[in-house]
């Protein structure tokens, strides 16, 4: 379920176990043509947000896939699966830092634009206390997505510091699109203007590539070194 590109990927790294009695040790990771008999998909439409973004659901009857398709060692899959997840995390975390910066964006235009009273409502305190939040949350997820990155490049490992980006940008993103709605008034309800949107696909950000609760345990567990689950 839920899997992106889906529909229209020639290739899919499927996990599989291959030992039930070894738990997450005995998963393996397989590169698999999905093209391959009894390989099917089917699209999953409805969504909230995220709309341009193809999402699937794979079906997998029988397939047989060739033993040089393993990635990796039988066992590895667990470790391929979270190094992914890293990944993943990071590129949800930035694309909510550009979600905030665009809901900044959208909101400057339209407070300058939009007049009440004779003036425009960028001039009003609570807006721009609204702005000012917003501003201070987006820089703050640049800078934990600027650090999380820095640390890729060197190589070092960044699991922690990942999932804290990932937190932080995802949880912000939605409360800024909120925000950026609210500024709008009725306009922001409707596709008339864009934060309805960024509102749309900034929620998802706080489900996929482990979710906002996933993320805090990630955290705690770094901090206390005491594993919430096993």
């Amino acid at each position: 379920m839920w899997i992106s590109n889906g529909g229209v990927a020639d290739l899919a790294i499927i996990f599989a176990q291959t030992d039930k009695s070894k738990g997450h040790k005995g998963l393996a990771a397989f590169l698999v043509d999905t093209k391959t008999p009894g390989f099917s998909t089917q699209d999953i439409h409805g969504k909230m947000g995220l709309r341009a973004s193809n999402t699937a659901q794979l079906f997998l009857d029988e397939v047989r896939v060739p033993h040089e398709n393993l990635l990796g060692s039988v066992g590895e899959g667990f470790k391929i699966a979270m190094s992914a997840l890293d990944n993943g995390r990071y590129s949800v975390a930035a694309g909510c830092v550009g979600i905030c910066q665009a809901c900044i964006d959208a909101c400057v235009r339209y407070a300058k634009e939009r007049h009440q009273f004779g003036k425009p409502i960028g001039s009003f305190q609570l807006v721009q206390d609204l702005i000012a939040r917003m501003v201070v949350d987006t820089e703050a997820a640049r800078f934990l997505v600027w650090r999380a990155g820095y640390l890729k490049n060197k190589g070092i490992r960044s699991t922690r510091e990942t999932s804290i980006a990932k937190y932080f940008a995802t949880e912000a993103a939605v409360r800024i699109a909120n925000d950026a709605i609210q500024i709008h008034g009725g306009y922001g309800y409707s596709n008339e203007f864009p934060v309805e949107r960024y509102f749309r696909d900034a929620r998802v950000g706080t489900l996929y590539e482990g979710t906002s609760q996933i993320q805090k345990l990630i955290i705690g567990y770094h901090t206390l070194g005491i594993r919430a689950f096993d």
